[in-house]
This record gives structure tokens, sequence and C-alpha cells, in this order.
């Protein structure tokens, strides 16, 4: 189940906090609760993904990218992502997430998040994101330009265009293995 509680928490907490550049990060505190734990008793990474909603969302609203959007009737959807795990948050742990905006091209804003445990860094993700319009998708610049700012992306690091070209390769769609027919869904092709 989403989150909607503690999503409705950071949006109250963060409702007056000083509205920030495009690109500063944002910067909250959360807790491991129990209905995040997978069968290990630690952070489900399933729902790590989830809780990055977290920090995300009230960043985009500190940001002025929720405002322009709306104004615009735009909507944003996450496009791909690439998480590292690298150390284990339990139940109870209390933790920071660091969310900001590396920069865009084209077609993509990208954004990284991380999740912060006693001066450790637990996971950390990129992830583009993409605003829709009704007529398809919005070029990053131009919710850049709707929103008052520079349309000028910064250069993004050699690892984000490292990710980007390696994408870029990946079939779409993927080329399904052989499967048997006992095994042969009604929504899979052929």
């Amino acid at each position: 189940m989403y989150p909607l509680l503690r999503f409705a928490k950071e949006m109250v907490k963060f409702r007056n906090a000083p509205r920030l550049d495009l690109l500063a990060p944002h910067v909250s505190t959360h807790r491991c609760w129990p209905w995040d734990l997978d069968p290990w008793i630690e952070l489900n990474n399933g729902r790590t993904l989830t809780l990055y909603d977290l920090g995300r969302l009230p960043m985009a609203v500190r940001t002025g990218i929720v405002g322009t959007m709306r104004a615009k009737g735009w909507g944003i959807t996450v496009a791909g992502n690439s998480v590292r795990y690298r150390r284990r948050i339990k139940a109870f742990d209390r933790f920071t997430m660091v969310s900001r905006v590396l920069g865009w091209d084209a077609r993509f804003l990208y954004m990284e998040q991380s999740m912060w445990r006693r001066g450790e860094c637990c996971n950390h993700m990129l992830l583009r994101g993409a605003f829709t319009s009704a007529q398809g998708i919005v070029a990053p610049a131009d919710l850049v330009a709707a929103a008052g700012r520079d349309t000028q992306s910064p250069e993004l690091p050699d690892w984000v265009q490292a990710w980007i070209a390696a994408d870029a390769m990946r079939p779409w769609p993927p080329t399904l293995p052989a499967i048997p027919p006992a095994e042969h869904k009604g929504d899979l092709p052929g």
C-alpha cells in the first residue's frame, strides 16, 4: 500500500520551507517501520523506491516544478531508474534522504537520491523523469523556462552520461525467451 499518510506528513512538514534552487538538495528524515520490511527484517527493495517519493515530491514542490506543472496541466512520470544497495536499513532505523536534480537533456530530467544512516550511504538511486502533456513528452527545458529558470542544464556527470548511453543500447521491447505453452499467458505476444 502506498504510504499516503507519510506522504501527507512530508508535504505538510515542508509546505512553508524555503524555496529551493532547481539544483539544490532537499534533505528529509524518515524511519523504517515494520510495514516497510521484507522477510529479512530490513527495508524492502521495492519499498525503497516508494519511499524515495517522500523525498522527490516535496523537493519538486520546493523547486517550483510542481507548481509549474499544475499551471500548464502537465504531469511527470518515472521513465527509468537504477538503484545501488550497499547497507541495510533495519526495522525502526532512522535515516536521512537527500534528493536533488542533476540536470536534463532534450527528453528527461535526471535526479539522484540517497538514503543515509549513521554517516553511511545505504543506497543510491539515479532516476530519470519525463514531463508529459496531452501532446506527449514535454522537453525539460520548456518546463524550466516556464518556471522562470535558466534553461541551460549543467553538464551531466560522466556516470550519468554512461548510464544514458548504456540504457539506449537496451532493446525495447525486450526479447522474450522461449516460453513453454503451459506457462504462456494471454498477455504475452505470440
